[in-house]
C-alpha cells in the first residue's frame, strides 16, 4: 500500500506582502509520478523549495518519512571551473557509507546510464542540456526515494526533453516536476497538481495524465460556476428577508442574521475563486509594420563557419510575410547562428543573404541577462516617462503594466525580485513596443505559464508577417509553425511540414543519433503508451536504425562490467544471507530493510546485465 513520502500541512508563504498561498496541505506518495502547475508568481518554486528543506514557511509544517531520502534539481545549474563531471558525482556520494569500490561502481553505471562520453570534461562548460543531465545525475546517483525538479526543460534542446522523457518514465524513483511544457506533461505525468487560489484549498489535484486533468479541471470549474449561482440564489432571498427588518429578539432570528452573514462571506469567496479562474491573460499583440514585401530574406547557399568547424552549409531558405518557420535541431547544430544570419548579425562565409530594405526585425531572446535587474518594474517598463507609446495611442504604464498581469504594487518593485515568468512578460511588454515586419523568437516558452503561452500563440497566429521561431515545446511549434527548418546535425538545413517529418529525416541519415520515439497527445484523453524497457535500462535504438559504435569511455566500461556484475552478484548474495540470520529476523524492522535492500540489489543486477548486453551488441 502507497504511503506518504513527504506531506504539507497548512501551509503559507508570502513574498513580500502579498501571499504566495495560504494552508496548503497534500502529500506525495511513493512511486508517485507528478506535476507541479500554475500561473506564474502562484509560488510553485517556492512550495519546492520547502519541499526540499531549502527554506521554511510561515507557518504550517513539512514533514516527510523516516528515512526518505529527498533530492532536488534546481532550474539553474550552478558547477565550478574546477569540477568535472566525475568530481561533482563523486562530490555527492562523499557522505554516502560505502567503500571506494562501490563508489567507484555506482559513478560508472550512472555516466553509463546518462551516457557522459568524457567523466574529466569540464562541468561548467557543458551546454545547458548537459548541465541539465548532470544536476539529474547528480541527484539521483544518491539513490532517492523522491526527486523534486523545477522546470528541467527549460534551456533543453527538443533532443534533450525527449531523453528527458524517457528517463522519467523508466524512473525507479518518485518525483514532482514543475513544468510548463504541455506534451511533457502529458507523457511524464500520472496525477497532475495546480497551484491557484481559484480552488478551495489552494490547489487541485487530479490523476492521469495532463489530457486528464484538463477534463476533470473543466468540471471542477463547471460545478463551483453553478454552485456560486445556487448560493447567490439563497443570499438574495437573506438579503431581502434582512431588509423586511429582522427581528433579532429571538434565538431563531439571531441564528438566521448570523447564518446569513456566513452565507454571504461564503459567496465572496466562491466570487473571488472564480474570478481568479476567470483571470485575465496577458494582452500579447505584436505591431506589424504593414510591409507587402514577397521577399523579406533569402538565402542562397549559405554557408558559416566557426572556429574551424563548418555550421551550416549549402543552405537555401525563403521568408515571407506569413510565413512561420519554425527551427528544430541538436544544441550545437547551428539554430543560434542561423537566427544570426536572417538578422544580420552575422555574415556568411559562403552564399549570399539577401535582406528587404529597412527590414524590421524583433528578436525575443532566452537571455534574461539583457534586463537590468536594479530597475523598478515602471522604468523597466517605460524608462522615459509615465506612458507608452502603443499602436498610434498613448497608454499609461499602470495600464500597460496590467495589460501584462503586472499589479499596480509591482510597480516599485525591482525586476530582479520577479520570477522567471514575469521577467519574461516584461521583455515581451517592451518588444511590442516596436513595430515589426519579422519576429524572431529564440526559446520564448522559457519561465511562460500555460495561459500565457496560449495567448502568446494566439498572437503569433495572427501576426501578418513572418515569424522564425526556436522552441522544444511541441505543441507551440505544431500550432504556430507552417514548415520546419530541421538542421541535420552536419550542416545541412532541410525543410519539412513538421516535427514528426524531420525526426523521420534524422532517422534515415546514418550519421545522426535518433532522438526517441515521439508520444504527444495532448488533444487525446488517454495516457501515451510508456516504453517497455525495464527501468534503468539505457535506451537503445528503435529496431532497423544503425547503432552507435561503443565511445572510448564505453569499452572501458565493458572491460570492467564483469568484475562489476560479479561485484553486485555478492550483493545479492549478502542481503540473502542477512534474511537467514536469526537477529535480522528477530527484528521486524531490521527484516524489512533487508528485503528491501536485497530487491534493490536483485534490480541492480538486472540493469547490469541489460547495460552489459547493450555493450556486447555494439562491441565491433
Amino acid at each position: 500500500m502507497a504511503s506518504a513520502l513527504i506531506s504539507c500541512q497548512a501551509l503559507s508563504k508570502t513574498h513580500g506582502a502579498r501571499p504566495l498561498f495560504e494552508n496548503l496541505s497534500f502529500a506525495i506518495e511513493d512511486d508517485e509520478q507528478a506535476a507541479l502547475i500554475g500561473p506564474n508568481g502562484a509560488g510553485k518554486s517556492t512550495l519546492m523549495k520547502l519541499l526540499a528543506g531549502l527554506d521554511k514557511p510561515d507557518s504550517g509544517v513539512v514533514s516527510s518519512r523516516r528515512g526518505a531520502r529527498i533530492a532536488y534539481v534546481p532550474q539553474e545549474e550552478k558547477f565550478s571551473e574546477s569540477e568535472t563531471v566525475e568530481s561533482v558525482l563523486r562530490q555527492a556520494l562523499s557522505k554516502e557509507p560505502m567503500d571506494e569500490t562501490e563508489r567507484s561502481l555506482r559513478i560508472e553505471m550512472m555516466l553509463a546510464m546518462m551516457q557522459f562520453p568524457d567523466p574529466e570534461q569540464s562541468a561548467s562548460a557543458l551546454s545547458g542540456g548537459w548541465r541539465k543531465r548532470l544536476s539529474l545525475a547528480q541527484a539521483a546517483i544518491t539513490e532517492p526515494d523522491l526527486i523534486l525538479l523545477d522546470e528541467p526543460t527549460n534551456h533543453l534542446d527538443l533532443d534533450g526533453v525527449l531523453w528527458l522523457e524517457e528517463y522519467l518514465q523508466n524512473a525507479t524513483f518518485a518525483y514532482l516536476v514543475i513544468s510548463h511544457d504541455r506534451y511533457f506533461l502529458e507523457n511524464v505525468a500520472k496525477r497532475v497538481i495546480e497551484l491557484n487560489p481559484a480552488y478551495a484549498g489552494g490547489f487541485f489535484a487530479a490523476s492521469g495524465a495532463y489530457s486528464d486533468f484538463l477534463e476533470k479541471r473543466d468540471e471542477y470549474f463547471a460545478r463551483q460556476t453553478k454552485e456560486q449561482q445556487a448560493l447567490a440564489g439563497v443570499v438574495r432571498r437573506e438579503v431581502e428577508w434582512l431588509r423586511r427588518g429582522a427581528k433579532a429578539r429571538t434565538t431563531k432570528a439571531k441564528g438566521r442574521i448570523e447564518q446569513a452573514g456566513n452565507l454571504i462571506a461564503d459567496l465572496g469567496e466562491l466570487k473571488y475563486r472564480n474570478a481568479q479562474a476567470e483571470r485575465e491573460v496577458a494582452g500579447m499583440t505584436f505591431s506589424a509594420s504593414g510591409r507587402q514585401t514577397k521577399e523579406m530574406v533569402v538565402l542562397k547557399s549559405v554557408g558559416k563557419t566557426l572556429g574551424g568547424r563548418t555550421i551550416l552549409k549549402d543552405v537555401e531558405l525563403v521568408i515571407s510575410p506569413k510565413r512561420r518557420l519554425g527551427v528544430v535541431g541538436p544544441n550545437g547544430s547551428g539554430k543560434t547562428t542561423l537566427l544570426r544570419l536572417i538578422a544580420d548579425e552575422w555574415e556568411p562565409d559562403a552564399g549570399i543573404v539577401k535582406r528587404a530594405p529597412d527590414l524590421k526585425i524583433i528578436w525575443f531572446t532566452q537571455n534574461r541577462d539583457e534586463l537590468d535587474k536594479s530597475l523598478s518594474l515602471r522604468d523597466a517598463l517605460s524608462p522615459n516617462s509615465d506612458s507608452v507609446e502603443y499602436r498610434g495611442g498613448t497608454m499609461h504604464v499602470s495600464g500597460w503594466a496590467k495589460r501584462f498581469l503586472f499589479r499596480q504594487e509591482q510597480l516599485s518593485q525591482n525586476v530582479g525580485a520577479l520570477s522567471g515568468g514575469e521577467q519574461a512578460r516584461v521583455l515581451i511588454a517592451r518588444l511590442m513596443l516596436q513595430s515589426a515586419d519579422m519576429l524572431i523568437l529564440d526559446e520564448p516558452t522559457n519561465d511562460l505559464d500555460i495561459p500565457t503561452l496560449d495567448i502568446l500563440t494566439e498572437s503569433l497566429l495572427t501576426f501578418p508577417g513572418a515569424v522564425v521561431l526556436v522552441t522544444h515545446d511541441r505543441m507551440m511549434l505544431d500550432q504556430v509553425a507552417t514548415e520546419v527548418a530541421g538542421l541535420m546535425g552536419d550542416g545541412t538545413v532541410r525543410l519539412v511540414a513538421d516535427y514528426e517529418q524531420y525526426e523521420a529525416a534524422r532517422a534515415e541519415k546514418p550519421n545522426v543519433p535518433e532522438t526517441g520515439k515521439r508520444n504527444d497527445v495532448v488533444t487525446s484523453s488517454k495516457s501515451p503508451a510508456k516504453s517497455t524497457s525495464s527501468p534503468g535500462t539505457v535506451p537503445t535504438a528503435s529496431p532497423g536504425a544503425k547503432r552507435p559504435t561503443l565511445s572510448a569511455s564505453e569499452r572501458k566500461e565493458l572491460a570492467q562490467m564483469e568484475q562489476i556484475i560479479l561485484t553486485a552478484e555478492e550483493n545479492v548474495t549478502k542481503w540473502e544471507a542477512a534474511l537467514s540470520d536469526p537477529t535480522v529476523t528477530a527484528d521486524p524492522i531490521k527484516v524489512s530493510e533487508a528485503w528491501d535492500a536485497l530487491q534493490s540489489a536483485k534490480e541492480n543486477v538486472n540493469v547490469l546485465f541489460a547495460r552489459w548486453e547493450d555493450l556486447e551488441s555494439r562491441k565491433t
